[in-house]
């Protein structure tokens, strides 16, 4: 198939073209030639800004698009009114963030969404960012129609290349051993999928004509934070030795879930079910888990190829960490 692929040179995007590439498709890029220009040499990039430039798509057929950069409904509309007569179906890239809240365990996705009391805001924030990804997603919808329109709600996506951090900190981590801060207890879960199963998961919906929204996250059993930094360990072989510190010392010591601990949220009455969301769906169509700790081997391999002195954009420094530990050991 011809598949136009709106960015795709960062994390998801360039993961995508691979997985299209394997599977023998012709891929087109349209992005600003501003990340990684050099990537993929061998395919046709359309250099252009999607508010500005869309007129340079014209003359030309596809089968799918895939949007994995859409952020604002205002923006996104441009883009798929364009490509409605030029192209068989439309898949936006948007997110479990738009759920009005994770109060539920094993939610779906009929679960209610977010709702912003401004549709014209164009500020990504905490608080706008799953709604705004809602209003992004009925563009698509209202403007491909329910048979063209295929929505992929992913989870926190890890591995290689992945920019934020938000799982390589672990195995790094890990890998280095020694005494090391764990949030809550060993049986706290958390919800991740490997960029590459993703990206095959998207690319087979796509070649079974699919369409309608899909929660894509995994594993298919429960993970917990426990067995992600036992695998960790086990693959790098370290010294590691966890120490596991309660919500409450956490919060004492400003120490913050997702950021600071990255891959974890506490359970609480608000977010019970953030860590636990049904991905039944996706898993009937096709979605399949490489094992963990193919996961975790490749992300800490690609780590390492990193600047020695890559600034961490998750995670606690090893001074902040060592401050905490001491703490935590007093008392």
């Amino acid at each position: 198939m011809r598949i136009l692929i709106i960015g795709g040179t960062r994390f998801l995007g360039r993961h995508l073209v691979e997985a299209a590439l394997a599977r023998r498709h012709e891929v087109t890029l349209f992005n600003r030639g501003k990340t990684n220009p050099d990537l993929f040499p061998q395919l046709e990039t359309i250099l252009g800004d999607r508010e500005k430039d869309l007129d340079k798509l014209s003359g030309r057929i596809w089968e799918a698009v895939i949007d994995v950069a859409g952020y604002f409904p205002r923006i996104v509309r441009l883009s798929a009114e364009v490509l409605e007569p030029k192209v068989s179906r439309y898949v936006f890239i948007s997110s479990l963030s738009v759920y009005a809240d994770f109060r539920k365990i094993g939610m779906d996705e009929s679960y209610p969404v977010g709702k912003l009391e401004d549709e014209t805001v164009e500020e990504v924030t905490g608080e706008t960012y799953g709604p705004l990804k809602v209003l992004c997603e009925k563009v698509v919808q209202e403007t491909f129609g329910g048979e063209r329109a295929l929505i992929i709600r992913p989870g926190l996506i890890v591995g290689p290349h992945d920019p934020t951090d938000r799982f390589t900190y672990w195995p790094v981590r890990v890998a280095r051993g020694g005494d090391v801060l764990a949030p809550q207890k060993p049986e706290a879960l958390t919800q991740i999928i490997d960029v590459r199963d993703l990206s095959d998961f998207i690319l087979k919906l796509i070649e079974d004509n699919a369409s309608g929204v899909y929660n894509a996250t995994g594993p298919d059993y429960q993970l917990t934070l426990g067995k992600l930094l036992e695998v960790s360990k086990e693959i790098s072989g370290s010294d590691a030795s966890f120490k596991w510190a309660g919500v409450d010392f956490l919060n004492q010591h400003k120490v913050e879930a997702w950021s600071d601990m990255p891959a974890w949220i506490p359970d609480t009455e608000e977010d019970i079910g953030f860590a636990r969301v049904n991905v039944s769906k996706a898993i009937e169509a096709g979605l399949r888990f490489r094992p963990l700790e193919e996961t975790l081997r490749d992300t800490l391999e690609w780590a390492k190829t990193r600047p020695v002195d890559h600034e961490w954009k998750a995670g606690l420094t090893q001074e902040r960490e060592a401050e905490v530990l001491a703490a935590l050991k007093e008392g």
